[in-house]
């Protein structure tokens, strides 16, 4: 009886030692997936929020005015391999005027307030381009730079801002122009 427990216990490693081996030589026969996740960061270099941001559908960080790189929103897709015309749809929410609440009499959050703040909602704008990404050679996270003029960059690569390799080095605080020749 001894030796048929021992027999089948063999059996039982046996089998599940070649199941693994069998799962295991599959899988690293398979190819490297195309797609990979990326945090998305943004970076505004506008006097405006940006209180919501998406890049291909997928969510960003909001912005104060001037401020960017500090927060990162899981995930988006890039391409493993850059390929030529590869562009992103960035979607945002732009409010021209961040800081006009701190200007009001009004008691923060009192009825009064709410109806003001639902007036200052009124002057939000919401934007949509289409962007080219440029040539990457590892990719990396998604960076999105919000810039005067309601343009807007998008990088996916792994360089850092502030690397003399990164396309998009504008300085964090930027002048609206009065006359912007996109609009």
């Amino acid at each position: 009886m001894n030796r048929s427990l021992k027999g089948n216990a063999c059996s039982l490693v046996l089998r599940l030692l070649l199941g693994v081996s069998s799962v295991l030589m599959i899988t690293a026969c398979q190819s490297p997936s195309k797609m990979l996740g990326a945090p998305v960061t943004g970076y505004n270099h506008t006097s405006a929020a940006i209180n919501r941001f998406t890049v291909n559908g997928a969510g960003g960080p909001n912005l104060g005015p001037h401020q960017g790189g500090g927060k990162q929103v899981c995930c988006g897709l890039v391409p493993r391999e850059w390929v030529p015309g590869l562009r992103a749809i960035v979607e945002w929410e732009k409010d021209p005027d961040p800081y006009a609440y701190g200007k009001w009499s009004e008691p923060p959050y009192s009825d009064a307030w709410r109806q003001r703040m639902g007036e200052q909602r009124k002057q939000y704008s919401r934007h949509t381009a289409t962007v080219e990404i440029p040539k990457y050679n590892v990719a990396g996270n998604l960076k999105v730079h919000f810039l005067p003029c309601d343009q807007v960059r998008v990088s996916a690569d792994n360089i850092k801002r502030g690397d003399p390799r990164y396309p998009y080095n504008y300085p964090m605080s930027m002048e609206e122009p009065k006359l912007c020749s996109n609009k």
